[in-house]
């Protein structure tokens, strides 16, 4: 692990103390007591009546699952960038690194930097969790289980991009009291996400069928409509019974059946999908600044995206990217080092198309729903029409991106991705790394229906990086460019590319017993074990052959 000093970060790092001192750190909103009293002008005792009490720390826990600038010069699109955005956004195959940080020997070749990979963590322990735990404890005392189920929902959604990215957290005890909180393994900790859905769902869906509200005017999500809290939780649940087929197939099986028996159904519209709401929460997008804000552009289309964008003709490269000045839709690779901004940010590559004050922050997409569908219809997990859930998950993409087109594209049955060509100069280029076309083939192979189906999810979920990782881990699809140089010390294979990130090293440096347990608990239920760095696999991550079903 690299543990260079914090003066080589790109941007803003806010140091942080053991996880035991984390339940007494401030916050953004500067401290768990005064969660966005900005915004609401409430202290705890004018929040006891109705509500009133629990809705502010909602708010403090939907703001946090994604980090964003609010405005205020104390959470800023760096906080976004140092959690999300040098990590799972590059290694989903999203976006290319185009900094000068480093001579290029940074988390983009494998070579990770301290403080580059610390702010999911520390963020979701130091305002996620204790906001959770202050709104489940008001819960209970006023009896109010439906106002418990809404927290775990957000929880659980915060939480899981956590485990994803570390392997084993403290999660199961968290609030108990105990100093230094032992890590969960992630097998346990996702056991507990089922349990915690599981009982979310059924308190809430009565809720859901009469059409109630719920904390309507601190929900930033959905307006405090439970039903689309429900239909989200029962899709989360599906996501995460796909994540563990491999590891358990028995478990991933259940709970998918329990998603497809679930009377309020699944997220299927663009107006159920979860986005944080620009009428009810002021935020920039983070990606905006790191596109065009720091140092000119850090980020840019990247190499893959380039080539299943391209190769499809997919019409939705207009909607995620900004045709080059020099004509067409360009990326770049990962890992190149000594690169020069005015070749790799310049006029060959093309750049985000995104506006800070309205493009939405998702946490979960339409389309997604029916990719899950379509893939646990493959493996046998639930009954019905793979091809129509792959081809509606193709048609919601397209619907929630205002693009037209879908039917022609989903017809095509000749495009393959290209081979990329380096833009810069540069002697980048690679042959494309996949044959996998569009229309779906009923006489395909499972496997290959598998990829077909993961490479279009992949690509209607940018530019969620955490989730597009998740299932590049998971799966091995979309096949991603690898990288160019391999700075890890051999720690990370190039072909089988990142598969996590590294503890904090703060917690080594203050949490040391703790984080040592934790990592023997990684190298237990890792595939082949391993230590502590971007080469050792997650518990869920198993898979080591073809699927048959």
């Amino acid at each position: 692990m690299n543990n260079q000093n914090i003066s080589l970060l790109p941007h803003k790092l806010l140091q942080y103390g053991s996880l035991s001192l984390l339940f007494f750190l401030a916050a953004c909103t500067s401290g768990f007591d005064d969660v966005n009293t900005d915004r609401h002008r409430l202290t705890d005792d004018d929040l006891e009546r109705d509500y009133q009490n629990v809705g502010a720390f909602f708010t403090q826990m939907e703001s946090r699952v994604v980090l964003f600038d609010d405005g205020s010069g104390d959470c800023l699109s760096s906080d976004y960038q140092v959690a999300q955005g040098l990590s799972a956004d590059p290694f989903s195959g999203y976006v290319g690194l185009t900094g000068t940080w480093r001579n290029g020997v940074h988390n983009g070749s494998y070579s990770f930097v301290s403080g580059w990979y610390d702010q999911m963590f520390r963020r979701a322990f130091s305002e996620v969790m204790p906001a959770w735990q202050k709104m489940r404890q008001k819960a209970e005392e006023q009896q109010m289980p439906q106002v418990a189920a809404l927290a775990d929902i957000v929880k659980v959604e915060a939480l899981h991009r956590v485990t994803d990215m570390y392997g084993p957290i403290p999660y199961i005890n968290f609030g108990s009291g105990t100093l230094g909180t032992a890590y969960d393994s992630q097998q346990a900790v996702y056991r507990h996400f089922f349990t915690e859905l599981d009982n979310a769902i059924d308190v809430l869906t009565p809720y859901a069928e009469a059409d109630e509200q719920m904390l309507a005017d601190y929900d930033i999500v959905y307006g405090g409509q439970v039903r689309l809290w429900v239909k989200f939780a029962n899709t989360l649940r599906l996501r995460l019974a796909m994540r563990v087929s491999y590891a358990d197939e028995a478990l991933a099986r259940q709970e998918a059946q329990k998603s497809e028996a679930c009377p309020i159904g699944y997220i299927e519209t663009t107006d159920q999908r979860a986005v944080l709401q620009h009428n009810r929460v002021t935020y920039y997008h983070p990606n905006y600044d790191m596109a065009y804000t720091f140092n000119a552009g850090e980020i840019r289309m990247s190499s893959s995206m380039d080539s299943y964008m391209n190769g499809y003709n997919d019409p939705r490269r207009a909607a995620y990217f900004v045709e080059a000045a020099n004509g067409g839709y360009h990326g770049v690779r990962l890992g190149v080092h000594n690169m020069n901004p005015t070749r790799y940010a310049g006029n060959g590559v093309s750049n985000l198309n995104i506006d800070r004050t309205t493009t939405p922050i998702v946490w979960m997409i339409a389309a997604e729903s029916f990719f899950l569908r379509a893939e646990a219809v493959v493996r046998g997990f639930i009954p019905g029409d793979a091809k129509m859930l792959y081809e509606n998950g193709i048609r919601a993409s397209f619907s929630e991106n205002n693009v037209q087109g879908a039917d022609s594209f989903i017809a095509d049955s000749e495009s393959v991705p290209a081979k990329y060509e380096d833009p810069t100069g540069g002697s980048n280029s690679h042959e494309a790394m996949s044959a996998i076309t569009i229309a779906w083939d009923d006489d395909a192979s499972a496997e290959q229906k598998l990829e077909r189906i993961i490479t279009q999810k992949w690509i209607a979920l940018y530019p969620d990086g955490c989730e597009g990782w998740a299932e590049y881990r998971r799966t091995g699809y979309p096949r991603l460019f690898p990288v160019v140089n391999n700075d890890s010390g051999g720690t990370i294979d190039t072909d089988l590319q990142v598969r996590r990130c590294p503890f904090p090293v703060e917690e080594y440096n203050t949490n040391a017993t703790v984080v040592e347990t934790a990592v023997q608990t990684l190298s237990e239920e890792a595939l082949g074990g391993g230590a502590d760095n971007g080469g050792t696999r997650l518990w869920w991550d198993r898979k080591t052959s073809d699927i048959e079903h």
